[in-house]
Parts: structure tokens; C-alpha cells; sequence
């Protein structure tokens, strides 16, 4: 038989030790937080008794203030007892040096706000008074610099990010401070390419580390001074208003692909101050929400670059030129870029056309995501990516796509099959009508029809039972928008709202009532708060409040080596029933991409469908079937598999999303074939759960069980460490079915749901792949 001869071909290969080998990877998620783990020891080590590090001599604090931002960013809690001593050390410091205050005062704004409250409004204060305000040196005006100086871009940028943390936290600078702050930045850029110096006029180029410094002040200054894309006037709210672009930070962005690097600083002297402008570069990326700077993907590269520059002992980072040939402050500047930069995204904006009428409320994601940060009590962020630039990989990177518009979005076909592949390898798409535009809701449609031309893929109205309204947080009933939904596998993977959110997520700006007196009225003030919960409760249910870290993506589905040789390989064939059969189609292919990343084994992921009546299931060791629904078998179909299993063959099975329909008329149809041979549990001591036959020691699994904390609260995946369960079908010394009540499909598959139990993606994997295993040696 057919099947017994590729089995022989297939053991022989695993057992002579015939794997593929893979090209050098590039970075992994797992090497950042070694190298971060280093770096934070290696500070950590150096800390002296009283809480310090060793100081600069003319700029005590600064070393120490530096050290302690970078071990609150990699993650080093408030409440970390040498976090304590240093705190101790900064609060006992004075205002005195503009470096040493910028960086106590982003220390004490991140780690404890509202103790140190008084010290961040002191610091303020002192800054406001240190701003150059002469008029008879315009040049200068605006800028911050050493005491003796007029002022320099290096100096200005730090007091514009130390005023920048205080206002988030709720100690805001005057409006005037940040207007001339602004209007300095503007003189100061290069009227001929858009780079910054160190100094406004200064001869020669500019450089990365300054312009890295000019387009992050902008930003900022952008964000507090910026009234937004739309408008309270009364009662009324005005969306969609005009805007101009800022043609200076896109001059600005240019020059800096034109230049890009992460192994020198761009400029006159590139040898020097590197790790000062990677620190610069980490938050140009950041704020611009860019992945790529030219054709680069930023952090990727200097990650890399970074990894390979740490000391190997002792795990420390110095640069050269002024400041980073001190381990101390290049570790930190070093650390900063890596932990800062790696933030997990948890949505992007699609770039599309006509135009750009793709991003009406430029500020419409970034408040949604500030907002959930809040929520979730992480760092997060976001970015803007072009689909048609953009490769599946791209895509994957960010869990949650957003794409709003006011026309018909313009997405050629490649686009389109892009999104498709995005959402069966666990992507997520959500939309909104900007402006309430009647052409992009019918363009929108039309879109999902070209997308998800299958009939069981339709948009159709999310009831009010449906875990995305408690996913996060309630919405007030009376200003609850429609949702639309397409089914996409495990779950609802795309949602559409017809009715304007961008609007309102536009004016729900982070401290906006720190810098403007008028307060909107309490009905837009409702409006506001339920268009935002929409967006969390969206947010939520798509990720599980679980996006990754940068690097740390899912590789399930493309573990396996290109491998165009089809003899002597792996076949499962997915089994054609009435109960949903095809609802998780990405799951056996990942499942079968995981066998061959871990093993070698080669295995043929292509699509293989077959109906239990054909005569070709004999040509497939096993088959898999799996499905959401009630199903019913007829004679024909049940005479062949009962002649398939008596002669080898093994049925691996489960249900999607743990549905108990489709368990029990898997029980049915087994008890109807074999009625002396029931489904049973396997024992937990099995040789199934060990890893006899090359898998996994699985002596406890991660389960996921949907629960409400509280009645009418939020839905919470509650995690359990449990024994693995499944129950078989045993012919004479082997299991010929076997079978998962709980879900394995929406893990493998990447589809995660709050409102679906089962074993969580790792685990599913590891399970899936022994099951596979020990249906091979039978």
C-alpha cells in the first residue's frame, strides 16, 4: 500500500538524521532580551552604596539618572529596591545642570508621578526659567543650553523630552515654553536638506544624532500645541478639518534614509556619538511610528548591530567621543534604544489611497493606543504601513490593522491578497467609515467581497452577545456604533464600524485638558468615552491583550524550508464534512510546518481535501478533520473509514474552538462504527504525552478557559496549567482516532479568542506535533 511505502521513507529519514539546514537567522526576539538582560546586570553590579553611579565630575546626578532610565525601560519595576536607593540619591539633588535635570525629571515622571509630583513641578518650573527668551539673539531664542552658552540642539532636545514626560504625567509647561521650543526648532533646521546641526547655522552637514534630535522635538511640540484634526465648536463636533502636512520632519525623514546607518552617526564626524544617536534614532522611529527609515528597517538593523557591539563578559556597551567611552552611560544609551525600540505594536494604520485619505485624523490611533496603554498598564505603540510596500511578513508584524477612509480605498489585487494571507495566519482587520463617508462604506464591502469571496465569509452585524462589548470595557448603550464582522477561522478577524470612531478617538488627546481650559460638553464628553471603548474593546479581542514584542513574532507558520521535491514526504489530507470543516484552514498547515522547523521531516503543507468515500484515502497515513458544527455521516463514508482504520490508518481529530457539537457527533459516529470500542480517555501516563517517539515531555499543558471576573465585567483568559487530555479509539495495540475536546485548530492557526477555550499556541503545537508523531510509528 502506498501509504506503508512513504511512512518507510519517511521513518528512515527522521532515524538516519536527515534534517534541512536553515540559513543563518537573523536577530531573534530572544537574543534582544538576553542582550538586555546582560546590560541590566552589568548596570545593576555597578551601583554603588548610596544608590549612585560614578558621576561625571562637573555634572553630579547625570550618570546616575541616565542609568536609572534605562533600567526603568528594560523593564525594572519602581519598586526594585536599588530602582529605591536611586531614587533616594536623585531626590536629594538640586536643579543645576540642564542634563541632570532633564534626566532626573524623566526618571521621577516615569517611575513614581505622584510622589514625586512636587519635584517634577520644581523641575519644570527651573527649565521654564533656563529657555533662552532674549530677543535680541532670535538665533537662540527658545533653545536650552550650558550656562555660559547661547544653546545647542543637544541641550534643547533634552529639556524638550524632560517637559514632554512631565506633561504626560501631568505637570504641563506653559504654552508659550513649547511655542518657542517649537519655533526654535523650526530656525533651526538646514534650509538646503532638512538635517539639524548641533548648532543652528553651524558649517559643514548635519547629523544623525541632531537630526534625529530636531524631528523628535517637533513631534512633540506638534502634539502638545496641535489642536488636532478635528473640532468642539459648542455643541457641536467638526471632523475631518483641514490640515497641512509638516513638510519639515518629512524633509527632515528624507535626509535621514538618504543617510541611514547604524553602525556610524551620519555627519561630519561619523566615528563619534553613536550610541547618543541610536538613542536619538530609537525614538525618530518611535514617534514617526515607522518600521522602515528609507528602505530600512530600523530596529532590526541596530539591534543586530548592538548585539554584536556588547562586551561579551561583562555586558556592557562604550562608544567613543565625549560622554560614551564611559561603560556606564553607553550600557545605558545602548539599553534605552533596545528596550524602548522594541515595544510591542498593537495596531497599524494602512496606508491607501485616493491621496491620503487614508489618515483624516492623524492623531486617531495614537490616542486609542495612549488610552490603551493606560488600560493595560504596558508600553505599547503603533505604526503606519503601506500594504502595497509591504510583504506578508510586514503585515504579520502588527496583530491589528486599521484602516479608515472617507472614498472607496484604492487596493490593486496583490493588496488584497496580501490582507487575505494576513488574516488566516491570525491577522486582524479593523475599519471605520472616517467621517461617516458613504463611498468607503460601500467601497469597503466590496473590498471584503474580493477578499473573502466564499459565502460563509460575509459581513453580517455583531450582536450584542458577542465578546467583543466585554472584551475590555462597557459601552454606554445609548451611543453604541454597529459593528460588522467577517468569520474568519476561530473567530470574528475582521470588524467594521459604518459610523465615525476616528473623529472621537482624535479629540480623546492624552492631557489635552492640561493645555486647554475648555472643557467639552458632557454629551460630546460620552460620545467620546464610548468611541474609545469601542477601539479598546476591538483592540482586546483581537490580541487577547497579548501583542508581541519587535522580533518576538509568530514563526508557526513559516518554520518550515522551502522543499520542491515531492516524493518520500509527509501527506495529511484535511477530511470534507457538513460541520465547518474548512473553518481553520491555516491550522493543519502550521501544524505540519511545525513538524518539519522541529524535525526536519519533510512534509507537504499544500492543501490535500478529501471525503471519507473516496478510495484515495488510503493514500494518507492520517487524515485530519476538525470542525465548529454538528455533522452526520452517511453509510458510504463510515463503511470507508472503518476499513481505513482497521488497516492502520489514524484519524486525528478536534474541535474548533472546543465546540461540543462537533465533539459529540465525533462520538457518535465512532460509537456508530465500532460500538464496542468507545471513545476513552487516554491515560496522562501515556507514551502519547512523553517523548518516546521524538516530541515533547508534555506532563501539563497551558489551557485557556474564557471567564468573567466579575458579573457584566470584562472577559479575562484565564490560564491553567492542566494534564493533556485526549480521548481514542484503540484497534488491538494502537489508538486509530484520536481526538481533542479542546481546541487546538484557532491556536495553531493563530486565531486566538477571548471566548475560545483550549490549549494556548505553544502548547497546541507541541501536543499536535506528538499525536502526529505516534500516528507515524504505527
Amino acid at each position: 500500500m502506498r501509504q506503508r511505502i512513504v511512512l518507510c521513507l519517511l521513518v528512515a529519514s527522521i532515524a538516519a538524521g536527515v534534517l534541512t539546514q536553515a540559513a543563518r537567522a537573523e536577530v531573534t526576539a530572544e537574543q534582544v532580551r538576553q542582550s538586555i538582560d546582560r546590560g541590566v546586570k552589568y548596570l545593576k553590579r555597578e551601583q554603588r552604596r548610596d544608590g549612585s553611579w560614578q558621576e561625571h565630575p562637573t555634572l553630579a546626578g547625570g550618570v546616575t539618572a541616565l542609568a536609572t532610565l534605562a533600567l526603568l525601560n528594560s523593564g525594572v519595576p519602581a519598586d526594585d529596591p536599588q530602582i529605591r536607593d536611586a531614587l533616594a540619591y536623585l531626590r536629594k539633588i538640586p536643579p543645576k545642570f540642564n542634563y541632570v535635570v532633564c534626566l532626573q525629571t524623566m526618571v521621577f515622571s516615569i517611575a513614581e508621578p505622584t510622589a514625586d509630583a512636587l519635584l517634577i513641578r520644581r523641575n519644570v518650573k527651573w527649565l521654564e526659567e533656563q529657555q533662552k527668551r532674549d530677543k535680541a539673539n532670535e538665533k537662540f531664542r527658545g533653545a536650552w543650553g550650558y550656562p555660559e552658552g547661547y544653546g545647542d540642539n543637544s541641550n534643547s532636545q533634552f529639556a524638550v523630552l524632560a517637559l514632554y514626560e512631565a506633561h504626560r504625567a501631568g505637570v504641563p509647561a506653559s504654552m508659550q515654553t513649547w511655542r518657542l521650543a517649537q519655533q526654535y526648532w523650526q530656525r533651526a533646521q538646514r534650509p538646503g536638506d532638512g538635517s539639524w546641526s548641533y548648532k543652528p547655522n553651524d558649517p559643514g552637514s548635519g547629523s544623525g544624532s541632531m537630526t534625529c534630535a530636531g524631528i523628535g522635538a517637533m513631534i512633540m511640540a506638534r502634539d502638545v500645541l496641535d489642536e488636532g484634526d478635528a473640532r468642539v465648536d459648542g455643541d457641536q463636533v467638526k471632523c475631518c478639518q483641514p490640515h497641512e502636512e509638516d513638510e519639515s520632519i518629512d524633509r527632515a525623514m528624507n535626509w535621514l534614509g538618504r543617510h541611514f546607518s547604524v553602525r556610524v552617526n551620519p555627519g561630519d564626524d561619523p566615528r563619534a556619538f553613536l550610541l547618543y544617536y541610536l538613542y536619538g534614532l530609537e525614538r525618530t522611529g518611535r514617534l514617526t511610528n515607522q518600521r522602515f527609515i528609507g528602505k530600512h528597517d530600523w530596529y532590526r538593523e541596530g539591534a543586530d548591530w548592538l548585539i554584536n557591539l556588547q562586551e561579551d563578559i561583562s555586558g556592557f556597551w562604550r562608544g567613543t567621543g565625549l560622554g560614551e567611552n564611559d561603560s556606564h552611560i553607553g550600557t545605558s544609551l545602548a539599553l534605552l534604544f533596545l528596550a524602548k525600540g522594541r515595544r510591542p505594536i498593537v495596531a497599524a494604520k494602512i496606508r491607501h489611497g485616493p491621496q491620503e485619505d487614508w489618515n483624516h485624523h492623524r492623531r486617531d490611533l495614537a490616542n486609542l493606543v495612549a488610552y490603551t496603554e493606560k488600560r493595560w498598564q504596558r508600553d505599547l505603540t503603533w505604526q503606519v504601513i503601506d500594504v502595497d510596500a509591504a510583504t506578508s511578513d510586514d503585515l504579520i508584524e502588527s496583530p491589528v490593522l486599521y484602516l479608515g477612509g472617507t472614498q472607496a480605498p484604492e487596493l490593486s489585487d496583490d493588496d488584497i491578497a496580501k490582507l487575505r494571507e494576513y488574516v488566516n495566519r491570525g491577522g486582524f482587520i479593523f475599519a471605520d467609515a472616517v467621517c461617516e463617508g458613504a463611498e468607503f462604506d460601500r467601497g469597503f464591502r466590496v473590498l471584503i467581497d474580493r477578499m473573502f469571496p466564499e459565502p460563509d465569509h460575509r459581513l453580517h452585524l455583531l450582536p450584542p452577545e458577542h465578546a467583543v462589548w466585554s472584551s475590555e470595557e462597557p459601552v454606554d448603550p445609548r451611543f453604541v456604533r454597529p459593528l460588522w464582522g467577517v468569520d474568519v477561522g476561530c473567530r470574528t478577524s475582521v470588524m467594521y464600524c459604518p459610523e465615525n470612531l476616528s473623529c472621537y478617538w482624535e479629540l480623546a488627546r492624552p492631557g489635552r485638558e492640561l493645555v486647554n481650559e475648555k472643557k467639552y460638553p458632557a454629551e460630546i464628553e460620552r460620545r467620546i468615552a464610548a468611541a474609545r471603548a469601542i477601539g479598546v474593546n476591538v483592540l482586546s479581542y483581537a490580541t487577547n491583550r497579548e501583542p508581541k514584542y519587535k522580533l518576538d513574532l509568530p514563526q508557526l507558520a513559516d518554520s518550515a524550508p522551502e522543499d520542491s521535491v515531492g516524493r518520500a514526504k509527509l501527506y495529511i489530507a484535511t477530511v470534507k464534512h457538513a460541520g465547518g470543516w474548512n473553518a481553520a484552514p491555516m491550522a493543519l498547515p502550521n501544524l505540519l510546518r511545525y513538524v518539519s522547523g522541529e524535525l526536519g521531516l519533510r512534509a507537504n503543507t499544500d492543501a490535500r481535501e478529501i471525503t471519507l468515500s473516496e478510495e484515495r484515502i488510503f493514500d494518507f497515513p492520517v487524515i485530519f478533520m476538525h470542525g465548529r458544527n454538528a455533522f452526520r455521516l452517511n453509510d458510504a463514508e463510515r463503511k470507508r473509514l472503518k476499513t481505513y482504520l482497521e488497516r492502520g490508518g489514524v484519524l486525528v481529530a478536534d474541535a474548533i474552538c472546543s465546540s461540543e457539537e462537533f465533539a459529540n457527533s465525533v462520538r457518535q459516529e465512532v460509537a456508530a462504527i465500532f460500538p464496542d470500542h468507545p471513545l476513552e480517555r487516554v491515560p496522562g501516563t501515556d507514551d502519547i504525552f512523553s517523548d518516546k517517539y521524538g516530541g515533547f515531555e508534555l506532563k501539563t499543558l497551558e489551557r485557556r478557559e474564557p471567564e468573567r471576573q466579575a458579573p457584566g465585567g470584562p472577559l479575562k483568559a484565564n490560564v491553567r496549567q492542566v494534564e493533556p487530555e485526549l480521548e481514542a479509539l484503540k484497534l488491538g495495540d494502537h489508538y486509530a482516532v484520536l481526538f481533542s475536546k479542546y481546541d487546538l485548530s484557532c491556536a495553531l492557526e493563530r486565531h486566538d479568542s477571548l471566548e475560545c477555550p483550549g490549549y494556548t499556541r505553544d502548547d497546541a503545537a507541541r501536543l499536535g506535533l506528538n499525536v502526529v508523531l505516534y500516528a507515524l510509528h504505527q
